[in-house]
């Protein structure tokens, strides 16, 4: 059984619950051509997010890629806002201007979701400078995928970070695939995080990212430690998306074994399942389900109802200092 409260297990649950709802609906929204573009769902990985939401204070910040609606939304993010954000609509978290690859929050220390691999690393580290500087407590939380362990950035952020010993976590989202690309078949390392950790001086973390309570220790550990002056983590969370990189893609080059695998392994039913095993009774994880499918449908249809933006917004937040008209 986890030493962790029933409180905190419960919470992790709901959590799980809210981000797999959310990426199912906006799923359906997108087949029902209210979603515009694409986006790229997390569906399989919401342990990975939930663990951090829930261990994460408030005033601390996250830094994610453009798989980030359940990093987001984890953080305390309006649900109403964020599917009014991927439909465009004027209720949305960005008025409609950022769509499903740019969400941003940083009212919740959600600081936007990064289509270009490994920037976020780098900018994190910004933050956790600032942090340490001011000495505020601060912790910066930053999420990638395995892809991003073969760019330059990964390898000069968590130099940085271990070189001016900053408050900063570094997660791998390893869900074996680097878009379309095996990642096994471009890195010579067997874990493309962890087995680099030692060239830092960092210890080899590998965590079961589809197992809500042991994420939920490793994300605490390594938040505490930054938190306390421990310098930065990285951690490697194995994980699997349950389907392609994106609403473009079928997933058809993934062994069908290995997918029948992973879905068995989906990190919700084997939670509740675990959570009942320890004699948590059913009709509590019922509630929180009712809860959450009802929170669900009332942030779709309140997105749903919401305007379009006016043309006009076009020309705001353009520019720090006002809007496009003082230029010409």
């Amino acid at each position: 059984m986890s030493e962790n409260s029933l409180e905190t297990r419960l919470s992790l649950y709901r959590t799980m619950l809210r981000a797999r709802g959310f990426e199912q609906r906006a799923s359906d929204l997108f087949l029902q051509y209210l979603v515009k573009g694409t986006n790229h769902l997390a569906l399989g990985q919401e342990a990975v997010a939930a663990a951090f939401g829930v261990a994460m204070q408030k005033g601390d910040y996250t830094y994610c890629t453009y798989r980030g609606h359940t990093h987001t939304l984890v953080r305390g993010a309006d649900m109403t806002a964020l599917f009014g954000e991927l439909m465009g609509r004027d209720c949305g978290i960005l008025r409609g201007k950022g769509g499903s690859m740019h969400l941003t929050s940083v009212e919740h220390g959600a600081m936007g979701s990064y289509a270009i691999i490994g920037a976020q690393l780098c900018i994190a580290n910004g933050s956790a400078w600032k942090s340490q500087y001011k000495k505020t407590g601060e912790v910066s939380v930053v999420f990638f995928g395995d892809g991003t362990t073969n760019i330059g950035a990964f390898h000069e952020a968590l130099n940085f970070a271990v070189i001016w010993n900053l408050p900063v976590v570094f997660v791998c989202e390893n869900n074996l695939y680097m878009e379309y690309t095996p990642i096994g078949s471009v890195t010579a390392v067997e874990h493309p995080a962890a087995d680099r950790a030692s060239a830092y001086g960092l210890e080899s973390i590998i965590v079961d990212g589809n197992d809500a309570d042991a994420m939920f220790d490793v994300a605490s550990t390594a938040i505490e430690k930054a938190r306390s002056g421990g310098g930065p983590s990285l951690i490697e969370a194995k994980t699997y998306r349950h389907q392609g990189h994106s609403r473009a893609d079928p997933g058809k080059y993934r062994p069908a074994e290995e997918v029948a695998r992973w879905l068995a392994y989906d990190p919700i039913p084997l939670y509740r399942s675990r959570l009942e095993g320890e004699g948590i009774e059913e009709r509590v994880l019922e509630k929180i389900e009712s809860e959450v499918s009802k929170e669900v449908d009332h942030a779709t249809e309140a997105a749903k109802a919401s305007a379009t933006p006016d043309t006009s917004l076009c020309f705001t937040d353009v520019w720090a200092n006002g809007g496009f008209a003082w230029r010409n």
